[in-house]
């Protein structure tokens, strides 16, 4: 589904206009990055999905055509967790 196709499928389900469904998603869109970006919060939609910066350590890796081990830098990450409630349904619960 593309995000024309999410908007008209919550517009008709709703019964807003299809730019003020928009204009949700894209606050939304908006506040997520702003959060994740922080690094301080965590945004979560009980049983939905739930949204954070996470740490990744430096590591040592290798690289796989060569063999030669790499040294990998500290980097920060985006994280999205389903929640419990979506995770039934992927299960068809």
């Amino acid at each position: 589904m593309t995000k024309s196709e999410l908007i008209a499928e919550i517009a008709s389900r709703t019964d807003l206009a299809k730019t003020d469904v928009e204009k949700v998603l894209k606050g939304f869109e908006d506040v997520a990055h702003e959060i994740v970006a922080k690094g301080d919060q965590k945004l979560t939609l009980p049983g939905f999905l739930s949204f954070e910066q996470v740490d990744r350590s430096a590591r040592t890796a290798r690289n796989p055509q060569t063999g030669e081990t790499i040294q990998v830098p500290a980097s920060k990450a985006a994280k999205v967790t389903a929640g419990s409630k979506l995770k039934a349904s992927a299960k068809g619960k």
